[in-house]
């Protein structure tokens, strides 16, 4: 555990970030203090091997996994596919296409599967971004006998971004939203200097909430548009099911969108 620790936070592998009533010049002074002695340059395998050739991003799998346990009381549905990465210049038009499909109470899948019928107990979809990849998810909890439903509306939804422009409110809302989330964080010391870290880490600098805003302000219906039809193939897409699957089945053809 030393030799791991000695190797893999080495100042290589490291960015110091601090926020707050801080020092410059006693922030670099502790750090020395912490990490002055080690090697500089450490062990990068301890940690996995870094690059920023993005030809190196895992190829996407599609795989349709089905796992039944008939003790569980629900059915938990996992639709996946593949993102922009953090450094891909449409993410922020990706997370607006997410919020939009299930970000939140007032997202397309909280509205048609759990308020209008009361399908699942919890339904929504998050992303997640990497330096060279990035993977969407939809999840919904439901009762078994109600899982080819929900399935089926949620590909509904997929497909429906596909084929229509978001609407001009609903495309207001979510920006302003993001935007919100923006400036609530700069609120809390520690998530300026969690952003910070993450935004030199992946970015090599720090990006100002404005640009950030800006971004977001220019993304349109079409971005929205062809950033779903660019992602959201039916071949692209992973399923997932676990629970007391009560005869459910899926195959490619049926995730058709």
């Amino acid at each position: 555990t030393a030799t791991f620790h000695a190797h893999a936070y080495a100042p290589r592998n490291l960015v110091i970030a601090a926020a707050g009533n801080v020092h410059h010049e006693q922030l670099v002074e502790l750090a020395e203090r912490a990490f002055g002695g080690r090697d500089a340059d450490g062990d990068p395998s301890a940690i996995g091997d870094v690059t920023d050739d993005t030809s190196a991003a895992p190829a996407p799998a599609a795989p349709i996994l089905l796992q039944r346990k008939k003790e569980l009381e629900q059915a938990h549905l996992l639709l996946a596919a593949p993102w922009p990465s953090a450094r891909d210049e449409e993410r922020y038009a990706a997370s607006l296409l997410g919020s939009v499909i299930g970000g939140g109470t007032s997202s397309r899948l909280w509205q048609q599967v759990r308020e209008e019928r009361g399908l699942a107990y919890a339904v929504g979809a998050a992303a997640s971004h990497f330096t060279d990849a990035g993977v969407f998810q939809v999840y919904a909890a439901t009762s078994p006998d109600q899982l080819d439903e929900v399935l089926d509306l949620s590909l509904a939804e997929l497909s429906r971004v596909r084929r229509e422009p978001v609407g001009a409110d609903e495309l207001r809302l979510v920006k302003d939203q993001a935007i919100a989330s923006i400036l609530l964080g700069l609120e809390s010391t520690s998530a300026r200097a969690g952003t910070l870290a993450r935004q030199e880490m992946t970015h090599g600098r720090r990006i100002p909430p404005d640009e950030i805003i800006r971004r977001i302000e220019a993304v349109t219906p079409e971005d929205i548009q062809r950033l779903a039809g660019d992602y959201f193939n039916t071949d692209a897409l992973a399923l997932g099911a676990l629970g007391d699957l009560n005869g459910f089945r899926v195959n490619r053809a049926r995730l058709e969108i």
